[in-house]
């Protein structure tokens, strides 16, 4: 305890001393700089190749639509502007509609129910050959008046009893913090039939058939073609919460495909052909800061778990029961995200549902700087570990190109190592 004290000792006093005009420059910057130029940061890929959007985007019929689910804390429209960005250019989609579509989400039961916003952006390349959608799902609207349950602790009568970096830590852990809670009280049922209505919105038609603005609901019967859905391409990203809320909304579709309920038979009835259609889908989901065993904790198991070949075998009892054909799970994780896990093959098994299909492939990702502070230690940032995948190049360069295919980057190439996983 004593040699860890005087460490941090030592370390305030450079730090302290490095920040003087009279250092110039300082030793911390330079340590900074040169830890900058010479990035080793770890990119180590477990499982099997996977093709990335890419190859979506050079299928000849159908489209390739993206849907995002943002996670922990309060987001606005928007939110994934820099990741669309990134994606466009290593796709070369070099041209966008010039305004997004935005619907505001309801209840088809319910349609005074405030279920968030789906923010539609269209990509397509130069030649106008390749059309990418890209969905991006909005709930905070769903937690935000629970939340402000603890505005009062946000407010000058109790933050300037605190430091500065203090107040900005508890600011940070009053917006994040709650949503986990949130999510397995009431309002659960409506962030998951959030999703459900975004998943529904992606399997209508094209770019001219969604409505551009307003409040509307989606209803499955209406509209929806199975041509359509064999023929397009889905593609999930998620961050931290939002994978569970994406692995849970799925369950929850699964679960209305096998309800006890007449009313909703028949309905479902009359959108067999399109249950069919999704039954032999393959739906990637690239996990970003992935918390799904943290996040199962107190939760009961799935109604099908354990049951992946009679499931996912043409030749399984239950092969027409299950939801799609695979989703294929890409979890990417920085060990020094605190608040990210890897997916063992144990829980895999036990967990997640058997009606997904889900074969999963584990990326342990240096998202965050290691710093070595003067043989001190070594640190990384946690807050950049936990926000930053969707910015990162490689993290961006995976989820458009894959790894083990004749698209992957070079980025990928040169910087990832890449261990196949073989059943």
């Amino acid at each position: 305890m004593k040699k860890f004290i005087l460490r941090c000792i030592v370390l305030m006093s450079v730090l302290l001393v490095s920040g003087c005009a009279s250092f110039g420059k300082g030793i911390a910057e330079a340590v900074l700089e040169k830890t900058a130029t010479q990035d080793v940061r770890v990119c180590q890929v477990w499982g099997k190749p996977f093709s990335g959007i890419q190859a979506s985007l050079q299928t000849t019929e159908g489209e390739t639509k993206v849907l995002m689910v943002h996670g922990v804390g309060d987001h606005l429209e928007g939110y994934s502007t820099a990741f669309v960005e990134k994606l466009a250019k290593v796709l070369n989609l070099n041209v966008r509609e010039r305004f997004n579509k935005t619907i505001l989400l309801t209840s088809p039961r319910d349609q005074q129910k405030k279920l968030g916003s789906l923010r539609i952006s269209r990509l397509m390349n130069k030649a106008r050959t390749q059309e990418l959608l890209f969905y991006e799902l909005t709930w905070s609207e769903i937690t935000r008046d629970e939340k402000a349950l603890l505005a009062f602790d946000n407010s000058g009568e109790s933050s300037f009893r605190r430091t500065e970096v203090n107040n900005m830590m508890k600011l940070f852990a009053n917006d994040t913090g709650p949503d986990p809670v949130i999510y397995l009280g009431n309002s659960r049922k409506d962030i998951l039939m959030a999703f459900a209505q975004s998943f529904c919105w992606m399997t209508k038609g094209d770019w001219e058939q969604l409505p551009d603005s307003g409040r509307h609901a989606c209803i499955v019967e209406e509209d929806t073609s199975p041509e359509q859905i064999i023929n397009d391409n889905y593609v999930m990203v998620s961050h931290s919460l939002g994978s569970r809320i994406v692995i849970d909304g799925l369950q929850y579709i699964a679960a209305f495909f096998t309800t006890n309920d007449g009313e909703i038979k028949k309905q479902l009835k009359k959108s067999q052909n399109v249950i069919n259609a999704l039954r032999e889908k393959h739906i990637p989901i690239f996990m970003l800061s992935n918390q799904l065993p943290i996040l199962q904790l107190g939760r009961e198991l799935p109604e099908h778990s354990g049951q992946k070949a009679q499931f996912c075998e043409p030749h399984g009892e239950h092969y027409a029961s299950r939801l799609v054909s695979k989703t294929s799970i890409i979890a990417f994780s920085d060990p020094n995200d605190i608040l990210s896990y890897t997916i063992p093959p144990q829980f895999a098994r036990k967990y997640l549902d058997s009606r997904l299909c889900a074969e999963v492939t584990n990326i342990n990702i240096n998202i965050a700087e290691i710093i070595d502070v003067f043989g001190i230690g070594k640190i990384a940032n946690p807050l950049k570990a936990h926000i930053g995948y969707d910015t990162d190049d490689r993290v961006v360069a995976l989820i458009a190109r894959g790894i083990g295919n004749h698209n992957t980057a070079p980025i990928i190439k040169q910087r990832c190592e890449w261990t196949e996983l073989v059943d």
